[in-house]
């Protein structure tokens, strides 16, 4: 097996190449955490607007108890 010289410049190129995928890959991980973010941002608000229906439902569904209670009289 011949044995390969590698010069200072192959080298050079060599580590810029990686150094230039480290930085591409860096790039890609905060675009995708700000994509996540969006996401989660739009979870909490269809939590939200759920969460509020829920309890607006409740509410009525008490009321509309302590109504029938009343007419029937029960405490």
């Amino acid at each position: 097996m011949a044995k390969e010289n590698i010069t200072i410049d192959d080298l050079a190129v060599m580590v810029q190449k990686g150094f230039n995928d480290v930085t591409s890959k860096m790039t890609t991980k905060v675009e995708m955490k700000a994509e996540f973010d969006a996401v989660n941002k739009r979870f909490d608000k269809i939590e939200k607007l759920i969460l509020t229906d829920h309890k607006k439902r409740i509410e009525k569904l008490e009321d509309e108890i302590k109504e029938i209670k009343g007419l029937l009289a029960i405490s």
